[in-house]
């Protein structure tokens, strides 16, 4: 899948058509009323990773999980039931698109593997430092200060980019894209670790992670989103929910409890310490 390309590339993996429709599934009601929607009227029925804090995590914890709680609240739904799949090749292949479940809480926008509703948040990259450590008002992969420090980078991800034209991949310390993170800890939690170890100067990670993992040290850490990067690939993300290209009247219903209840959304990513973005580049903070 295309994930911010830490997470966003796992959001843009390759999808064919299902193989392994459910039988109960494949006759049940059209959900919703809507002809050819194999929504479920009675259950909201959540395509996830079991084990991918602060996203999803099968004890319930992660934001997207209240999230799915809210949604069930909003359209009726009597319960939320998962279908766990590590976020590896194949999610969407198996889970959305096998009709397994009827909606992946977050995804990044403009991917064709699945219909996209409104972005309900917007994040970005952020750089994350110690306090006190020299770095401060850092803003930029540009930044002078930066030249002569280690700094964590997930290969294969949109800054990895600006920090390779700014020639400081040299001494980079690079972390790996794919993870399972039923078996390995997440790369984000990693590089918090190691920044705190001194083992890098500096971290840069998806924001959501970053903040979730950087208020859970407890350290007194400095979290900038890339929002001033002159050049190179794009920093921010707009992220939606995800559902099959079918489901037009799922997508609607999704669209209206996204705008009805942004207030509310906004609450539970700032609980986890997102960084939010507005259309302006401006932080949200309540």
């Amino acid at each position: 899948m295309s994930w911010y390309r830490d997470r966003l590339r796992l959001f843009l993996f390759a999808a064919t058509a299902a193989a392994f429709v459910p039988a109960h599934a494949l006759a049940q009601d059209a959900g919703l009323g809507a002809a050819g929607e194999l929504v479920d009227p009675e259950v909201l029925r959540v395509c996830a990773d079991p084990s991918n804090m602060p996203f999803t995590d099968q004890s319930g914890e992660g934001f997207e999980n209240r999230l799915a709680e809210l949604v069930a609240e909003k359209t009726g739904r009597k319960s939320v039931a998962y279908t766990w799949f590590p976020m590896i090749t194949g999610f969407v292949r198996n889970t959305l698109t096998a009709n397994r479940c009827d909606v992946i809480m977050g995804y990044a926008q403009g991917d064709e593997l699945v219909q996209n509703t409104n972005a309900y948040y917007r994040s970005a990259y952020v750089l994350v430092y110690r306090k006190g450590g020299g770095l401060g008002g850092v803003e930029t992969i540009e930044d002078a200060r930066l030249a002569d420090k280690k700094i964590g980078i997930v290969g294969g991800t949109p800054p990895a980019s600006n920090l390779a034209a700014a020639k400081l991949m040299r001494s980079a310390k690079t972390y790996p894209l794919m993870v399972d993170t039923r078996i390995a800890p997440s790369m984000a939690e990693v590089m918090i670790k190691d920044l705190l170890a001194g083992t890098i100067d500096a971290a840069i990670v998806w924001g959501p992670m970053a903040g979730y993992y950087a208020r859970k040290s407890g350290a007194d850490l400095t979290v900038v989103p890339l929002m001033k990067e002159k050049t190179g690939a794009r920093m921010s993300y707009r992220i939606t929910m995800g559902v099959r290209p079918s489901d037009q009247e799922w997508k609607r219903t999704l669209n209206r409890v996204i705008r009805e209840n942004q207030t509310e959304i906004n609450r539970i990513l700032l609980e986890y310490n997102v960084p939010l973005i507005d259309e302006h580049d401006n932080p949200i903070t309540q």
